[in-house]
């Protein structure tokens, strides 16, 4: 089983897909990677041999910033702006969509569930 920058690659899968299980590299980061090392994207990353895993590893670990790293870096940013009172930041504060988005009817995965209206008895019926 490959296990590259803390994660284990999944068996019987494409190299090139197996790769984007670790935070921070895409499809195409994936193929660049592979194309900088010469490696078919297709073979699947159970047929990897040793020597590949660890030349993937290498470049990895020395040209980007993945997993631990980069969600450090990514709570920094979101904390600085927070910090700095910028718009984005008291978005994020009030967890509300940060990019513009309408919230007078959707943003439910920001938002939460609806709450229900509380209604009074009685009040409302007269004759």
């Amino acid at each position: 089983m490959a296990r590259i920058a803390g994660v284990d690659l999944p068996k019987r899968k494409r190299v090139e897909i197996g790769l984007t299980y670790i935070y921070g590299i895409g499809r195409s980061t994936s193929q660049e990677i592979l194309a900088k090392l010469n490696i078919d994207p297709s073979t699947k990353t159970d047929d990897l041999s040793e020597s590949e895993i660890n030349s993937i590893r290498k470049l990895i670990d020395s040209e980007y910033k993945v997993e631990g790293e980069l969600r450090t870096q990514v709570s920094m940013n979101i904390k600085r702006l927070m910090d700095l009172g910028a718009y984005r930041g008291l978005r994020h504060r009030k967890s509300l969509p940060v990019r513009g988005q309408r919230t007078s009817t959707n943003a439910r995965t920001r938002k939460g569930p609806r709450r229900a209206a509380v209604k009074k008895k009685g009040a409302a019926r007269k004759k």
